[in-house]
């Protein structure tokens, strides 16, 4: 039988910590026997890493795929609980800790070309043996020195339109306006917008679908050391909205969202130079009639206020304990 029954972490359940706020939990070791000379430590880790591949000589006579990689770490503490007389009975005994977060650090982030991950890692040793560990994702959210008034606070448009042919020889236009008040936003906001379909044709307008996309520029380097960059997007969140836009009207369309409580800041974002993020507000109306669409580009910056204060995380649940990939 294991001299280690368990070893769990009590947090705060689905929080999210701002940079440069505090990280407090407890740590339950359970010792099914007594432990003589134990160690006991708690590490809070926070790092990146980006890898793809691409070809290269693909101009010449031949090519070859190379991996191009990155990493960052960001912040690495430690602390070793004290046990009194080098020993601990069989039962629970529950150690307290206390991290502060550094004030600039890159969000949780994960993508399929890379991540940005925070997590803290419980181990319990005897006698230079490991007898337990336990590891719990923490989600970060980043702050930056932008400040809302440096955006546009003025309401914002964009507008499309296109021409196009149907029904063999008529021809029409269908034109998009999308309006917001302000272009900046924090993770957790609501975004609301207005959307006008200008619709000249003979035909009805039925959906018009929503979506927020990040356009992430991840940097790299091949085993020569020399820099690549790869440019990938994923879509957010996605609405569809079912309306009747009559031949040649004007149709007004109300929308709103609620933006992900953890978000990469728009641009660097103190990542050690891993990646940089843009967002974009695609507003597209389906025209299957002409087997075409129309598509307005709204650009949107995502910040977040400098500073997290000592304390308490940005949001937060209930206590409970959590415990993930356990390792003995």
């Amino acid at each position: 039988m294991s001299v280690v029954k368990s070893l769990e972490f009590v947090l705060p359940q689905d929080a999210v910590y701002l940079a440069g706020s505090n990280v407090d939990g407890q740590v339950i070791l359970t010792l099914n026997s007594t432990l003589v000379d134990p160690i006991v430590k708690v590490e809070l880790v926070g790092r990146g890493y980006v890898e793809w591949s691409e070809e290269v000589g693909e101009s010449r006579d031949y090519s070859r795929d190379v991996i191009c990689n990155n990493k960052a770490d960001y912040v690495h503490k430690t602390k070793t609980f004290p046990v009194e007389d080098n020993w601990l009975s069989a039962g629970s005994h529950t150690f307290d800790f206390h991290f502060n977060l550094p004030p600039r650090l890159p969000s949780t982030f994960t993508s399929k070309l890379g991540h940005v991950s925070y997590f803290l890692q419980a181990s319990c040793m005897g006698r230079e043996h490991v007898l337990a560990k336990k590891r719990t994702y923490l989600l970060i959210q980043g702050t930056s020195d932008f400040r809302r008034e440096n955006s546009s606070q003025n309401p914002l448009q964009v507008q499309a339109e296109k021409s196009l042919s149907y029904s063999c020889c008529s021809w029409g236009s269908v034109g998009l306006k999308v309006q917001m008040e302000r272009d900046s936003f924090t993770p957790g906001d609501r975004v609301e917008f207005t959307t006008e379909i200008h619709n000249q044709t003979r035909k009805c307008i039925r959906t018009v679908v929503i979506a927020l996309y990040a356009h992430v520029q991840f940097e790299g380097f091949t085993p020569s050391a020399e820099r690549r960059q790869r440019l990938d997007s994923c879509e957010l969140l996605r609405q569809e909205a079912h309306t009747h836009g009559p031949p040649f009207a004007v149709t007004k369309i109300v929308s709103a969202f609620t933006l992900p409580p953890v978000l990469s800041l728009s641009g660097t974002s103190g990542d050690g130079g891993l990646m940089s993020t843009h967002y974009e507000l695609v507003v597209t109306v389906h025209l299957p009639w002409s087997l075409a669409s129309v598509k307005a580009k709204v650009p949107i910056v995502i910040t977040s206020a400098c500073g997290g204060s000592a304390g308490s995380p940005l949001l937060g649940g209930t206590v409970s304990p959590r415990s993930r990939d356990p390792q003995s």
